[in-house]
C-alpha cells in the first residue's frame, strides 16, 4: 500500500506515464557539417537520402552533404521547396514516394527543417536536421510550423534522429535570422511565466525539469546578449546550445508549453493582420516585452537585452503599424483557447491593449 494525500492506494493505482523522444546526438560546433558521414552511419541509415531543401540551402550546404554521402555509396535525392505550407509537405511526400526515399536530412532554416519533420511523422521516416540558420528553436524540437488557410499551425513532428549544427555554415546566414532565434528563446521568460499561471489557477499539468531548462536557455541568452554580434562565430556558438536545449524542453514537456505563451500567441495574430511583415522570432520578442509587462516583471531587462542583440523591439522595427499591434493584442486570446495565459479568456479591451504597448514603447 502507499499513501498520496493522506489516502491509502493499492500498488498498481499509479498510471502515469509520458513518453520523452530525443535526438540521439548532436554535434554542434566549427565545420561539423564535414561529421555528416559518420552521423548517417552511426545511426545505420542507408539507402536512398532525401534532402529537403531550398535553392539557396542546397547550395550552403545541402550540395557537400550530397558529394559526401553519395561519394560514400548512398544514392542521394534532391526536393527543392520554399516556405512551409499544405503545398510545399504534398511535394515533399509525394517526392518521399517516388525516390523510395529511406530517411530525410532538412537542409535549410526552420521551414525546410519542419517540413522535414512534418513528412517524417506522416510517413514514419527517420531524418536529421541540418540548420544553415538559426532564426528560432525548432532546430531540435518535435514540434513543427505550417502555414494553413487560417494562419500558422503548431504541429506535432518527428523529433529529429540527430542534429548537425555547423557553427561556420550559420555565421554565413544573415544576423536577423540568429537575432530572431535569439528572441524567440528569451521569450520563453513569458512563456513559463503563463505557464505557472495556469498551473496556480487551472492546476495544468506542469514539469519542473522542462521548466528549468526552458528558463536556463532564456537566462542565458539574457545574460550574454552583448557578446552577440554580427559575423562573429563565437556569437553563433554562445547562442546556438540554448537554441537547441530550448527544443529539447518542449519534449521533455510532452507539449510546447515552455517555450509558447501569450507572446507566441500575439505573434500569430500578428501573422494574420499583418502577414509577411516580421519574422516569428522578431514578433515573439516585442511580444514577450508587453506580456512581462501584464504578469508584472522585468519588461525593461527583456527590452534592453533584444536592443544589444539587435532585435526588433517597436511596431516600427517590425513594420507593422500601431493599430495593428493593438489589434494583435485584442485577438491574441483567440489563437490557442485551450492554452491558458496572462491574456485571460476574454482578452484585452481596446484600451487595455493601447495602454500596454504605450507604456512599453512598442507604440
Amino acid at each position: 500500500m502507499r499513501i498520496r494525500s493522506g489516502v491509502l492506494m493499492d500498488e498498481g493505482d499509479f498510471t502515469k506515464a509520458r513518453s520523452m523522444l530525443f535526438p540521439r546526438q548532436v554535434l554542434a560546433g566549427h565545420g561539423v557539417l564535414n561529421q555528416i558521414l559518420s552521423v548517417c552511419e552511426d545511426f545505420g541509415l542507408s539507402g536512398t537520402a532525401l534532402i529537403v531543401a531550398g535553392e539557396k540551402t542546397k547550395k550552403v550546404a545541402g550540395d557537400l552533404v550530397a558529394d559526401t554521402l553519395t561519394d560514400n555509396g548512398y544514392d542521394v535525392q534532391f526536393v527543392i521547396v520554399g516556405e512551409a505550407n499544405d503545398e510545399s509537405l504534398r511535394i515533399v511526400e509525394k517526392t518521399v514516394k517516388e525516390v523510395k526515399a529511406s530517411f530525410l536530412l532538412g537542409v535549410g532554416g526552420g521551414s525546410k527543417i519542419d517540413l522535414a519533420k512534418i513528412a517524417g511523422k506522416n510517413l514514419n521516416l527517420d531524418f536529421i536536421s541540418i540548420p544553415t540558420s538559426a532564426s528560432h528553436d525548432g532546430i531540435a524540437s518535435g514540434r513543427a510550423s505550417l502555414k494553413g488557410k487560417s494562419g500558422p499551425m503548431s504541429l506535432e513532428a518527428r523529433v529529429p534522429l540527430g542534429v548537425v549544427a555547423d557553427t561556420n555554415v550559420i555565421v554565413k546566414a544573415p544576423y536577423r535570422l540568429l537575432a530572431s532565434g535569439c528572441a524567440d528563446v528569451i521569450s520563453n521568460s513569458t512563456a513559463l511565466m503563463d505557464w505557472e499561471f495556469a498551473r496556480k489557477l487551472r492546476n495544468e499539468e506542469f514539469s519542473r525539469s522542462a521548466y528549468e531548462l526552458a528558463n536556463y536557455t532564456a537566462q542565458t541568452l539574457i545574460d550574454n546578449a552583448k557578446l552577440i554580434r554580427p559575423d562573429l562565430e563565437e556569437s553563433v556558438w554562445i547562442a546556438i546550445r540554448p537554441i537547441i536545449i530550448s527544443g529539447i524542453s518542449m519534449s521533455v514537456a510532452g507539449s510546447s508549453r515552455p517555450t509558447s505563451g501569450s507572446e507566441h500567441m500575439f505573434s500569430h495574430a500578428l501573422d494574420t493582420i499583418a502577414p509577411g511583415k516580421a519574422l516569428h522570432g522578431e514578433q515573439c520578442g516585442v511580444g514577450c516585452i508587453m506580456m512581462m509587462y501584464l504578469h508584472g516583471g522585468d519588461w525593461i531587462r527583456i527590452r534592453d537585452a533584444l536592443t544589444k542583440i539587435g532585435c526588433p523591439t517597436s511596431a516600427r522595427d517590425l513594420g507593422v503599424t500601431s493599430e495593428q499591434v493593438i489589434q494583435a493584442l485584442m485577438t491574441a486570446h483567440k489563437i490557442r483557447r485551450d492554452r491558458f495565459t496572462i491574456l485571460g479568456n476574454l482578452g484585452l479591451t481596446y484600451e487595455a491593449a493601447e495602454k500596454v504597448a504605450t507604456i512599453t514603447k512598442v507604440i
